[in-house]
């Protein structure tokens, strides 16, 4: 199964989905819906106690779910209970809450955007910048973001032509590129910004992403005049590309005599230059 991890908004709440291009379908974590659904204050205990029920009524739940590994809130891959968007429909019924028609509406626009991607994928890019848009991003960093997308699909259709595996393995040589450019792992990084499930590249400041591109695609290019033959090899090439980029950064903060991986996030940043502009004005 060709599989893509990425994170859906429902009502400003995350919702972890992973979609299948093989099947052209959606595996949705059952815990965030039922997070969305209920708001309870402890959704695992929730599923738990539902399962029992559903057990008790004649309903297996291995028939309404299965399960994958999705990057849980330490940023670590663990296996969660998932279902497509037919099954979740049906379990939904089980689940009272206000939000279940809203909800259901959310799911079937999901699916029929997605398609509609795979058809056009203009139309996915048109969806992405309206996020940023109303999240409030300034254009330029929009912009240096949807770079940044392209740079990173470069790099890991290179590692997967070099039979690096999605997850453990991207996730390792992600860390290695970080660290040998930033000076922080992935984890130290997202602290040091007070991150926590938050994505790490939708908190960087222009600066930052521009820096993570060199990074990243001074690995894609090493590797793919090297051809690694293992994991040590594009882990040695990971930390080589990142290097590159740490170099440069270093060197920028002499001449500028400021850091440049911040604790600001984007858009925290855009509103400091807003206010000194203001003041200085």
């Amino acid at each position: 199964m060709a599989k893509k991890e990425t994170l859906q908004l429902f009502e400003s709440r995350k919702v972890r989905s992973v979609w299948d291009s093989d099947a052209e379908k959606w595996y949705i974590s059952v815990i965030d819906v039922i997070d969305v659904l209920t708001e309870s204050v402890d959704p695992k205990r929730y599923w738990s106690v539902l399962k029992t029920r559903l057990k008790q009524e004649g309903c297996e739940p291995t028939t309404i779910c299965s399960t994958l590994k999705m990057q849980a809130t330490d940023g670590k891959m663990r296996l969660t209970d998932v279902a497509d968007v037919e099954q979740l429909f049906r379990l939904i019924q089980s689940i009272p809450s206000p939000k279940a028609e809203p909800f259901k509406q959310w799911l079937a626009q999901l699916g029929r955007e997605r398609l509609e991607e795979i058809d056009d994928p203009e139309q996915g890019i048109e969806r992405l910048l309206e996020y940023y848009h109303r999240k409030g991003y300034s254009a330029n960093w929009i912009n240096q973001r949807l770079k940044s997308i392209e740079v990173r699909k470069e790099l890991t259709d290179e590692w997967e032509r070099c039979g690096i595996k999605q997850g453990q393995e991207f996730a390792i040589l992600t860390d290695v590129i970080t660290e040998s450019w930033s000076g922080f792992t992935t984890k130290q990084y997202k602290k040091h910004k007070g991150l926590k499930s938050e994505s790490l590249r939708d908190n960087m400041t222009n600066l930052e992403l521009v820096f993570n591109m060199l990074a990243e695609a001074s690995t894609s290019e090493i590797s793919k005049k090297e051809s690694p033959q293992s994991f040590d090899d594009s882990r040695n090439i990971a930390h080589r590309g990142g290097k590159v980029a740490g170099v440069a950064r270093k060197e920028l903060e002499e001449q500028i005599g400021q850091k440049i991986v911040s604790s600001l996030s984007a858009k925290k940043s855009l509103i400091k230059q807003n206010a000194k502009y203001l003041i200085n004005k």
